[in-house]
C-alpha cells in the first residue's frame, strides 16, 4: 500500500503544482493586458503601475475572463481609445502566451 499511497501523494502535489502555475501565468498576463492597455490610454508610469494592479484585481470578480475583458473594453472605450471585444480578446491571448513564456525563463 505504501507505494500507491506515495503514488497519490505525488499525483496530488503535481496537481496542486500545475494549479499554481496556472495560477501565476493569469496573474502575469493580467499585469501585461493593464500595462498594454495604459499604454493605449497614455497613462503615466505610477498611473500605469497602478492600472494593471487593477487589472489583476478585477479578475477575481467572477470565474473565467469576461471580467478582465468587460473592465479593459470599457476603460478603454472611456479613455477614447477606439477598442473592439475582438481586439481585447486577441490581447489575452497574446499576453497569456508571454506571461507563459516568462515564467518558464525564470525558473
Amino acid at each position: 500500500m505504501t507505494t500507491f499511497d506515495d503514488r497519490e501523494k505525488a499525483f496530488e502535489a503535481k496537481f496542486a503544482h500545475d494549479q499554481e502555475f496556472v495560477f501565476r501565468v493569469t496573474a502575469r498576463r493580467n499585469r501585461l493586458l493593464g500595462q498594454w492597455a495604459a499604454a493605449l490610454m497614455k497613462l503615466t508610469p505610477e498611473e500605469t503601475d497602478a492600472y494593471a494592479k487593477s487589472v489583476v484585481q478585477a479578475d477575481f470578480e467572477e470565474a473565467g475572463d469576461e471580467d478582465v475583458v468587460r473592465k479593459l473594453l470599457g476603460d478603454l472605450i472611456a479613455a477614447g481609445v477606439d477598442m473592439d471585444d475582438a481586439t481585447v480578446r486577441a490581447a489575452i491571448n497574446d499576453k497569456a502566451i508571454e506571461a507563459r513564456r516568462q515564467l518558464l525563463e525564470a525558473l
